[in-house]
């Protein structure tokens, strides 16, 4: 058996922020933002939090299924940007649906964070130890950034997207992780300074910091050597592939990626000019967006594709 996506689900936050109102807020313009990253707008939480976007989704995608909360034998909740350091975000998501018969845990793989959480239900599905599997990518990523830093705040927005994933003959066909942390200071966020009462420091929360440069070369290497892993692994060809649902992180970085991949813009779907890079959340954003507009056939063959802090990255291969 494999793991099979049968329902997809996404929420965005009804707060708009234009390119424009940043533009009222520091030095940049709306010229400056779409040049360099393709982005207009970006959707931001006011009064929702982490798990309750992760729940709307969760919902939808449920829906979608047609599966009820209490069928799940699993729900993998990808974040950065979890409400609490515990309970973890996935067993808030697990109360709130009421899915009484399910393990729950996070993944913290950053923006690779859905990838990582399909490869593992695949495994879980795989070994036969679960049949039914919930996996949401969220984050709120307004509250970890500073507002007034157009190097990384203009390129975040917030958001969630979910898929059930259930065994079948067919459906996921293969997937490649993999992580570098001795790169990981090049896109970083402190928690939580190391202060504490016995070193006289107060404990400080910090915010995303990234050398724009370094993640931007990493990205358009290493994504198509990953993604090419992934198909010589399966014996599939390029060519064969219908579509590209890859990291919404930055217009140019997806372009140089298909060019890279020598495969058409049409293949390569994106939405980053709506809602910026919502990190965890792009891919399966991206992915209820088409499911929902019909895009995808039956037999159609789909890559997933991400790279995001850790340094991580990863890639996984459906039929439709």
């Amino acid at each position: 058996m494999t793991g099979k996506i049968i329902g997809t689900g996404s929420y965005l936050p009804d707060r708009i922020v234009t390119n424009d109102e940043l533009a009222g807020m520091m030095e940049t313009s709306d010229e400056w933002i779409r040049s360099r990253t393709g982005i207009a707008e970006r959707r931001i939480a006011l009064d929702e939090g982490t798990t309750g976007m992760a729940v709307k989704a969760a919902r939808r995608a449920l829906e979608s299924a047609g599966v009820e909360a209490e069928e799940l034998d699993l729900i993998l909740l990808a974040t950065s940007t979890q409400d609490h350091l515990f309970p973890s975000g996935a067993c808030e998501v697990q109360a709130t649906l009421g899915a009484v018969n399910a393990a729950a845990y996070d993944i913290s793989a950053a923006c690779t964070g859905f990838i990582f959480g399909l490869a593992s239900a695949q495994a879980f599905i795989r070994s036969g130890m679960y049949r039914t599997a919930l996996i949401i990518g969220v984050d709120c990523l307004s509250k970890i950034m500073d507002w007034s830093d157009r190097g990384t705040c203009v390129l975040f927005g917030d958001g969630a997207g979910a898929a059930v994933v259930r065994a079948e003959d067919r459906g996921m066909i293969h997937a490649v992780m993999g992580s570098d942390g001795t790169k990981g200071p090049v896109l970083s966020c402190v928690a939580r300074s190391e202060g504490n009462a016995f070193n006289g420091r107060t404990p400080e929360l910090g915010y995303t910091q990234m050398d724009g440069q370094a993640v931007f070369k990493f990205a358009v290497k290493k994504v198509p050597e990953c993604i090419h892993q992934l198909l010589d692994e399966s014996s599939v060809d390029i060519d064969d592939i219908d579509y590209f649902v890859l990291h919404q992180a930055n217009q140019r970085i997806n372009e140089s990626i298909a060019k890279r991949l020598k495969q058409p813009l049409e293949k390569v779907p994106m939405n980053i000019e709506r809602y910026g890079n919502t990190s965890a959340a792009t891919i399966p954003i991206l992915l209820d967006e088409l499911n929902r507009d019909g895009k995808f056939q039956p037999g159609d063959k789909i890559v997933l594709a991400g790279f995001g802090a850790g340094l991580t990255w990863g890639a996984a291969l459906l039929e439709w």
